[in-house]
């Protein structure tokens, strides 16, 4: 299942703005990257498709089921209404036996409408197609009890690794619907997923070996010894088909980090190897916290929603997440969207970010830029480097922007031929700037040149 296009009329600052997501002819990603400046609309965008779907989620769940409203706030000043119009496609539904069936029949669509109180308009909910996506689903579910379900998650930029709750105090089911709890609320904090790994590490345990004992028995009689061999060949064809998607999912986002696992002693604890070093989970930086939970929960949701799957983590579904790149290092952002795509082949992302590196290094992805309520599709930035992508996309200064005057100066006064006055200039600037600074080292080379001209 995927979004193909939606419109926003008179919600928030756009008036009237229809976009289209990836993949599209000229842009066969699964991704879509919305960039702006503060308050330019993408959290608007992210979450006026979360409302939309979450009348789809609602009715799946129960046949009358009632999803998210258009908050009052959210319609546009000195207008009297507000909607948000969705086209939802799921190929899997089209008849592969009927070479004539109209490739709209996969096609849904559905519209959700708020008036402003004390005002008279003649915009309507129309949330048929919504209820007619649900059914279809139902009904798979009731012919076959463990068909799989898209994934529908929104991650805001409220979402936060407070706790690591281990204690669980309710009982959970945490059945194949359960999937889509709190997966387009606002504030997630991951305490479910943590909660979830842990009973089901506890069942996995029940019916295996517990990595903790396997430990033990390495530290006591050694990895050679057939009493070693013989639990590992045990624990592995008990592991749990799920916390292993988890596993393999995080192991593929953050190079280095393996085995995550619920830890008895000295207290109740998750931990994760690093680097050949056991750490707890509480440990970890708050980017290194956010990036396991973020992908852990994705994991989680997928693998719920896909029990027959070979590969729960091959299962399809819509994934929005606002400032994807929050608290992230560098290094981190330059991959994410590969290993987004890699790891999770068969869902489409919509993301929102403020990081050059995370647009410029992934290849087909759509991106578009919004301003002042306006919307750009930008082609051509895969291979550009940060300054490039700062300049030409964010508007913003690669640098200081008195440190840049400067330096124009500085190479203005070189191109005129300016000897004595570039010197001056670059004395300067070579009082206040590092020793190893490129643009210093590019113009003493100049001067040089310059010097060696005259003599």
């Amino acid at each position: 299942m995927e979004i193909k296009k939606f419109k926003l009329t008179d919600v928030g600052r756009f008036t009237d703005l229809d976009i289209q997501l990836a993949p599209t002819a000229k842009h066969p990603s699964n991704v879509t990257v919305l960039v702006g400046n503060n308050g330019a609309g993408k959290t608007t965008l992210l979450k006026s498709l979360a409302i939309s779907l979450s009348w789809l989620v609602a009715r799946i769940r129960t046949e009358k089921g009632n999803g998210s409203h258009i908050a009052e706030e959210d319609v546009r000043n000195g207008a009297s209404s507000a909607s948000i119009s969705i086209a939802v496609k799921d190929d899997s539904l089209a008849n592969p036996n009927n070479p004539d069936a109209d490739p709209e029949d996969a096609l849904f669509q559905w519209t959700v409408t708020r008036s402003r109180q004390g005002r008279k308009t003649d915009a309507h909910s129309s949330l048929v197609d919504a209820s007619r996506l649900a059914d279809v689903y139902r009904d798979e579910l009731t012919v076959i009890e463990k068909a799989s379900l898209p994934l529908i998650a929104y991650y805001p930029v409220e979402r936060s690794v407070l706790e690591i709750p281990l204690k669980i105090r309710t009982k959970h089911t945490f059945d194949q619907l359960d999937g889509y709890d709190n997966s387009l609320n606002r504030g997630v904090d991951f305490r479910r997923f943590f909660e979830w790994f842990r009973e089901r590490e506890d069942s996995e345990n029940e019916t295996g070996v517990s990595s903790t004992a396997l430990s033990e028995i390495s530290e006591k009689f050694g990895k050679d010894s057939d009493i070693w061999k013989t639990l590992s060949q045990l624990k592995a064809s008990s592991r749990d088909r799920q916390l292993t998607a988890v596993r393999t999912a995080i192991a593929a986002f953050m190079p280095g980090f393996s085995n995550l696992r619920v830890k008895r002693k000295p207290r109740l604890h998750m931990a994760i190897d690093k680097g050949g070093a056991t750490l707890n989970v509480s440990q970890l930086s708050q980017g290194e916290k956010s990036m396991m939970a973020l992908v852990g929960d994705i994991a989680r949701r997928l693998a719920m929603m896909n029990q027959s799957l070979e590969n729960p983590l091959h299962g399809d579904g819509i994934v929005l997440i606002d400032e994807v790149d929050l608290h992230l290092h560098p290094k981190w952002q330059r991959s994410l969207i590969r290993q987004l795509s890699e790891t999770f082949p068969n869902c489409q992302f919509v993301l929102t970010t403020h990081s050059p590196l995370v647009i410029s290094d992934a290849k087909d992805v759509l991106c578009y830029v919004l301003d002042d309520g306006e919307l750009q599709e930008r082609d051509g930035l895969y291979g550009l480097d940060a300054n490039q992508v700062l300049l030409s996309v964010m508007d913003t200064d690669v640098r200081n922007s008195e440190v840049q005057r400067r330096l124009n100066r500085l190479l203005e006064r070189l191109q005129d031929g300016d000897l004595d006055e570039a010197r001056k200039l670059f004395s300067e600037l070579s009082l206040e700037l590092s020793d190893g600074h490129l643009e210093l080292a590019k113009a003493a080379l100049l001067i040089r040149k310059l010097e060696l001209r005259r003599a």
